[in-house]
């Protein structure tokens, strides 16, 4: 297991994030070409964020590592992988899936406020998310609410665009950090530097209004405890075909164990 100063794995256990300078830094020249060719030749899941007349481009795109051998080489990379399993105190570690983030020079389009956990099929207290900027960032960098992986209801997922509900259900609605006074964590970061996060933590991003493009990779990893949850619909990733019923573990040839401490 990686090992990582105590204070990091407190600080994520209290407020669900941590940033971790300089962990993907070797993985940063390759993972820029990758998210060249993966804009270039996008998944099914890809997606522009913009509306028309918006400035500039918000371009995402999710699961793509099995098709570019950067993204599962930084997946795989005992020392990342080993930071997963310290922050999350788990025993073993899946991949669950990859997620490429570039904003344009100039977009205006925010990054909404949300959490990763109820767009999910899978459930459980060991999950851990690194967001990786592969340009410097300031003002567009990743922003979360300190302490909301631990809220007793989750927030509504919806759709980035229309702001619609993606499924109905018991939830908290998405709030305003800003107008509410809610502690916000958010850090200026170097290329290569991560933050690691829980799915469960409240997050989002502002435009970029800069001159440079603002790439960001991430990777989501899950723990001994991740378990498949039943949804009211389609999740997000879809995972079509999975075959998993609610209580299963994930399937290791689809979500493969990338560390263990066996």
């Amino acid at each position: 297991m990686t090992q990582l100063a105590p204070d990091m794995i407190d600080a994520f256990a209290r407020d669900g994030a941590v940033v971790l300078r300089g962990l993907f830094a070797g993985h940063v020249e390759a993972l820029r070409s990758a998210l060249a060719d993966n804009m270039a030749a996008p998944g099914p899941h890809a997606a522009e964020n913009t509306l028309m007349g918006e400035a500039g481009r918000f371009f995402d795109d999710y699961v793509n590592w099995h098709r570019f051998p950067a993204m599962e080489a930084a997946a795989r990379d005992p020392a990342i992988a080993g930071a997963a399993a310290a922050l999350m105190q788990s025993d073993r570690v899946q991949l669950f899936h990859d997620h490429v983030l570039v904003k344009e020079p100039g977009t205006s389009r925010a990054t909404p406020w949300h959490q990763d956990g109820p767009y999910y099929f899978v459930g459980g207290s060991q999950t851990v998310s690194f967001w990786v900027p592969l340009d410097p960032v300031g003002d567009a960098t990743l922003r979360l609410v300190a302490g909301s992986h631990l809220w007793d209801r989750p927030v509504l997922p919806t759709r980035w665009v229309s702001q619609q509900a993606f499924f109905p259900g018991d939830y908290r609605p998405v709030p305003d950090p800003d107008a509410e006074g809610m502690p916000v964590l958010e850090w200026d970061m170097a290329p290569g530097d991560a933050v690691a996060f829980s799915f469960d933590t409240l997050h989002g991003a502002r435009g970029n209004t800069t001159s440079a493009r603002r790439r960001a990779f991430s990777l989501r990893f899950v723990g001994d405890d991740a378990r498949v949850v039943a949804r009211p619909g389609p999740t997000s990733p879809p995972f079509p075909g999975h075959g998993m019923q609610s209580g299963d573990r994930l399937r290791e040839d689809w979500f493969p164990t990338v560390w263990s401490r066996q």
